[in-house]
C-alpha cells in the first residue's frame, strides 16, 4: 500500500517561513503527482498547490509568490516552502498523491498523509 507521512509545521509569527515535508512510501513503483491541500476552522479542504506535467506547479490565488512546491523524485519526497506567513495561512496542511495528471480536486487524490498543523500568530 501507499503511505504518506508528512512534518514540519509548527507556530510562527508574521512574516516567518516553514517548510513542509511528505515522504511516500510503499507501492509507488508508477510515476504520480502530488499537491498540497489544507484545512481552516469551519471550511472544507482547499487547494494550495501541485505540480503539472503539462504546465509546471500550480498554487492557489491566496498564496501565489509565497509558496513553493517542489520534488524530489529519487527520494519520494515533496515539499511545500512557505513564506511571508500571514494569520490567515493557519490550517491544518495536508500532502496527497495521485497516479494520474494534476488536478485541484481533492476527490481526485486517493492517498493523504496525517496532516499538519501550521499556526501564524500576528
Amino acid at each position: 500500500q501507499v503511505q504518506l507521512v508528512e512534518w514540519g509545521g509548527g507556530l510562527v509569527q508574521t512574516g516567518g517561513s516553514l517548510r513542509l515535508s511528505c515522504a511516500a512510501s510503499g507501492r509507488v513503483f508508477d510515476t504520480y503527482n502530488m499537491a498540497w491541500f489544507r484545512q481552516a476552522p469551519g471550511k472544507g479542504r482547499e487547494f494550495v498547490a501541485a505540480d503539472s506535467r503539462s504546465g509546471g506547479f500550480k498554487y492557489a490565488d491566496s498564496v501565489k509568490g509565497r509558496f513553493t512546491i517542489s520534488r524530489d523524485n529519487a527520494k519520494n519526497l515533496m515539499y511545500l516552502q512557505m513564506n511571508s506567513l500571514k494569520p490567515e495561512d493557519t490550517a491544518i496542511y495536508y500532502c496527497a498523491i495521485r497516479f494520474g495528471e494534476y488536478t485541484t480536486s481533492k476527490d481526485d487524490y486517493p492517498f493523504w498523509g496525517q496532516g499538519t498543523q501550521v499556526t501564524v500568530s500576528s
